[in-house]
């Protein structure tokens, strides 16, 4: 049985990725590839210490799951303050709409009224109807006011954000005091964890990769362990006495590109469509015919 490394976090409710390699006969191992990392603690506290009222925002804006756990955070730290000097803050947060994209970014938001109600929201909306920023974007247009309350919304991001939103809100009259409150960055653990996966003494066949930025970080500590195919070049058999080989397998051509053009690997395969059974066959089809 042939193992695939997948470089990525594997869903918690089962990992469509490893069920689909499974159900072809392959071994599959997600290693988590990232981390997120709480930014502008102090200043996002100070806000949410001030309230929406003093800050003349009508609203929030939170975009990601990692968002609302900043905001928890920050919020948790008040409460203990106000704990400790005997306050019982009313912060108004409740007062104004939370604007969420997508579902699952809704139940944590939820979630966050049981864990710090002084400083929660009370109206929630968006969700489901609203899983992209375009989408939250026309959203919030149709439903904030326009009778000439204030218009602006405080917009927590991450250091990925695109510009959609914000664009298409402030050509539609609506201003943002946004707040970068999380930034992803290269797993501290993955060369532990990987080093840990691969002492298992394994078949290794595979390794996938899901995005540029993940292939960058993690390919010089997949070195240390395998040896990955390049670009018009041949393997030195001295090496393969030591290390794995590795076939490559891209999730869609922007990383195919950035694997080929930037890092000088060769790439097996490419899934046809950015999907768990187009990934898994394609490797299947490949293997097949070599």
């Amino acid at each position: 049985m042939s193992t695939v490394l997948l470089l990525r976090a594997p869903s918690q409710d089962g990992d469509r990725y490893e069920d689909a390699l499974r159900s072809h006969g392959y071994h599959p191992i997600s290693v988590p590839v990232l981390e997120t990392v709480i930014f502008n603690r102090e200043e996002l506290a100070h806000k949410l210490s001030l309230g929406p009222v003093v800050q003349g925002m009508s609203g929030v804006i939170i975009t990601s799951k990692r968002a609302v756990e900043a905001w928890c955070e920050a919020a948790q730290a008040l409460l203990v303050a106000d704990q400790n000097a005997h306050f019982s803050p009313d912060s108004g947060w409740g007062s104004v709409p939370f604007y969420a994209v997508g579902e699952a970014t809704s139940v944590a938001l939820r979630d966050l009224c049981e864990k710090t109600p002084a400083y929660s929201p009370r109206d929630i909306r968006g969700g489901s109807e609203t899983g992209t920023a375009g989408r939250l974007a026309a959203f919030i247009l149709k439903d904030i006011p326009a009778d000439g309350t204030s218009r602006k919304l405080f917009y927590l991001t991450g250091d990925k954000n695109l510009d959609t939103l914000p664009r298409i809100l402030e050509s539609g009259g609506v201003a943002l005091d946004p707040l970068q409150v999380y930034a992803t960055q290269g797993s501290s653990t993955f060369p532990h964890d990987l080093s840990h996966v691969v002492e298992n003494g394994l078949s290794w066949g595979w390794v996938v990769y899901f995005a540029p930025s993940v292939a960058e970080f993690v390919t010089p500590f997949l070195r240390n362990h395998f040896v990955l195919p390049a670009v018009d070049s041949n393997t030195d058999h001295e090496i393969l006495k030591h290390h794995h080989a590795l076939k490559i397998a891209a999730i869609g051509p922007t990383t195919e590109s950035f694997l080929l053009q930037t890092l000088k690997l060769s790439v097996a395969v490419t899934a046809r469509n950015p999907n768990a059974e187009d990934l898994s066959g394609a490797i299947l089809q490949y293997d097949k015919v070599k």
